[in-house]
């Protein structure tokens, strides 16, 4: 069982998130809150990951994001934002997804499935934003990584596990994870998560390999 708790201020939406999670047989809903502060004064159960609203009458963006995770182990952002700007801070502060309220059932599920296997996890339609947006000619040149290196990073962004990637390019886990290193030395960036969004600030996402 994957044990939830849910961060979200809007009494409807909030209600539509806990039958969501109440429904599968596969999560445990372990608290909500409307706000941040609402969680710290309750105290926060034991869970796997958090669904938060990136704006919350308390604290918003990269605040809210950073505050949860000094609690919980994973993120997933719910918001009604879907500008680059407020998912790349999302990522950044730590966030291992981020889908739109539009997002149905299903994808929420997926979503909390694939984060809390270790991956990350961006809804289609904000990639697209990203992508756009992010491919410029000088992409390619700043990040200084090898054609493999780049292939995965982007399946780390579309929030592939070592196992998928290893699988995928039939290459042994021991060997993706070499190359992670690698990725994580050129880069510096450590977490899944900032790779996720160095991905997407470079254009990485979507190339063809």
């Amino acid at each position: 069982m994957i044990r939830l708790i849910i961060l979200e201020d809007h009494p409807l939406y909030r209600q539509g998130l806990i039958r969501t999670v109440e429904d599968s047989d596969d999560f445990l809903l372990a608290g909500a809150a409307g706000s941040v502060s609402e969680m710290e004064q309750m105290g926060y159960p034991e869970c796997d990951l958090a669904i938060l609203d990136l704006h919350l009458p308390d604290c918003s963006g990269g605040e809210a994001v950073l505050r949860v995770r000094e609690h919980v182990p994973a993120v997933l952002v719910v918001s009604a934002s879907d500008d680059r700007a407020s998912v790349v801070e999302a990522i950044g502060a730590g966030a291992s997804g981020y889908l739109p309220k539009t997002s149905d059932a299903d994808e929420i599920g997926r979503a909390i499935h694939i984060i809390a296997s270790g991956g990350s996890y961006i809804s289609a339609v904000l990639a697209s934003y990203l992508l756009a947006e992010s491919h410029t000619p000088n992409h390619h040149d700043v990040l200084n990584l090898t054609a493999r290196e780049r292939e995965i990073l982007s399946l780390v962004a579309d929030g592939e596990t070592d196992s998928d990637i290893a699988e995928q390019l039939f290459i042994s886990v021991r060997t993706v994870r070499s190359h992670l290193d690698r990725i994580r030395d050129k880069t510096g960036r450590r977490r899944r998560a900032d790779l996720t969004r160095l991905a997407y600030e470079h254009g990485v996402v979507g190339e063809q390999f």
